[in-house]
């Protein structure tokens, strides 16, 4: 048979085949799930949408439902964002409980109050949820992984880095944003168990909050005045930099101040020495790692190990581009560009 009649025969073949088994591929290759393709629902459950650190969290969980339908011929995964505008147990507590009777498959929370939440938890499971914790915990719960620091260790960290800057010695306090949130109670004992080590060091209260800017401000310049020899802050959470706010109000380098989460509108903190150390959480992994292990466990049947840790990076000046190129790369924006030359 010569070339030419190969080539043809080829090309009528392929034609054929376009019309009969070669359309499922196309329709493969177009993103269109086969009939029986499982949808996976999550709802996930923030501690409060007006934080921007759970807004990262809802960004990591979006990219990677997004990703992983992709990825999986066999699944879509939907994430629904049903967390309270503030902080607030029992409209979790509800949340949780519309998850069971609306039908998802899966929760994704963080625990605002751990009492409140481990009953919800636990009716959800019994009713053939899976459900799994980020950043702050229920261990009593039948959740089945939980995401995030050892905060009874993040607490000592906080406390070790602020006494390096102190050269072991002044008086402190604590801002210490819910005193119902456990993750925050953790990471407030872990302060104040290192600050007794540490005999130079004198701990003049710790203070709680709303979790929001102006109270987080608010509540430091009351303290302030209180203590005007006060030489530093612990601050387990990094509320009072969620804006802009506190450039106004706190003078650079008057406090050493260590504080949590490293978030963009954070940094300028950093810059301008009115914070001296961040410890940042891969925020937008709390999202991307749950959703993970919520597809690992329901679609994949793997087991998922009952606590996934997360380890805070520490931030300061001399690695500020660094960071500052990696929340690029997670997607975050408002980054001042010259950050990124650092």
């Amino acid at each position: 048979m010569s070339s030419y009649k190969i080539v043809y025969s080829l090309c009528v073949i392929i034609s054929m085949l376009a019309f009969s088994g070669c359309q499922d591929v196309t329709d493969e290759l177009a993103g269109k799930k086969p009939d029986d393709a499982k949808t996976i629902k999550i709802s996930m459950i923030a501690k409060s949408a007006s934080n921007p650190v759970f807004l990262s969290a809802k960004r990591g969980a979006e990219t990677t439902a997004f990703n992983l339908s992709e990825k999986y011929s066999m699944i879509d995964v939907d994430v629904d964002w049903n967390t309270p505008e503030v902080d607030d147990p029992s409209i979790q507590v509800t949340k949780i409980r519309e998850a069971i009777t609306d039908n998802y498959d899966a929760v994704l929370v963080s625990c605002s109050d751990k009492d409140s939440l481990t009953s919800a938890i636990n009716e959800a499971v019994e009713s053939g949820l899976h459900v799994m914790t980020f950043d702050s915990d229920a261990p009593g719960s039948k959740r089945f992984s939980f995401y995030g620091p050892d905060d009874v260790e993040l607490g000592r960290t906080i406390m070790n880095e602020l006494a390096l800057l102190l050269n072991g010695k002044g008086k402190i306090a604590i801002l210490a944003g819910s005193e119902k949130a456990p993750n925050l109670q953790n990471r407030v004992k872990g302060v104040k168990e290192t600050a007794m080590e540490t005999p130079g060091i004198q701990v003049v209260g710790e203070f709680y909050h709303a979790e929001n800017e102006d109270e987080a401000i608010e509540e430091m310049l009351r303290v302030n005045k209180m203590h005007p020899d006060l030489k530093g802050w612990a601050m387990v959470g990094g509320w009072p930099m969620f804006g802009k706010k506190m450039l106004n109000v706190i003078a650079p380098g008057k406090y050493k101040i260590v504080a949590v989460d490293a978030l963009p509108e954070q940094l300028v903190y950093i810059e301008r020495n009115i914070v001296q150390v961040l410890l940042g959480q891969p925020t937008f992994k709390w999202g991307e790692i749950g959703v993970e292990a919520i597809v690992n466990k329901i679609h994949l049947e793997k087991e998922v190990d009952e606590v996934i840790p997360l380890k805070p990076l520490k931030i300061s000046i001399d690695n500020l581009g660094g960071w500052s190129r990696q929340l690029r790369a997670w997607g975050y924006e408002g980054i001042p560009e010259e950050y990124f030359t650092l």
